[in-house]
């Protein structure tokens, strides 16, 4: 029994140094990127969006205008979804073949 708990005791030791390098890396990047934001940071974030608010009421006449969706023909519109339709199509054929069953996961 003693020797099972040396054993145990040697790979633990092994197990801590070789993941030590790993988490000061984590632990250097989790003290910066996970800190909680501080209330500068929400006035910050306060300005940026008030600034895109009025940015987008400018922009947005002037945008719908240069984008042309209001010149689009009912033959440009009907090709658009027939090309999303085929999009679509594709994707769930590519599951299927994926899952390699028709309906549903195989359990």
């Amino acid at each position: 029994m003693s020797q099972l708990v040396a054993k145990a005791k040697t790979l633990v030791n092994k197990m801590i140094v070789a993941a030590r390098p790993q988490l000061y890396e984590f632990w250097k990047y989790a003290k910066v990127e996970l800190t909680p934001p501080l209330p500068a940071d929400f006035q910050k974030l306060k300005q940026t969006a008030e600034s895109a608010k009025l940015a987008s009421k400018k922009d947005m006449k002037g945008q719908l205008k240069k984008s042309g969706l209001s010149q689009v023909t009912v033959g440009e519109a009907w090709l658009n979804v027939l090309v999303t339709v085929e999009v679509i199509t594709w994707f769930y054929m590519g599951e299927v073949i994926g899952r390699r069953h028709f309906v549903g996961y195989k359990v």
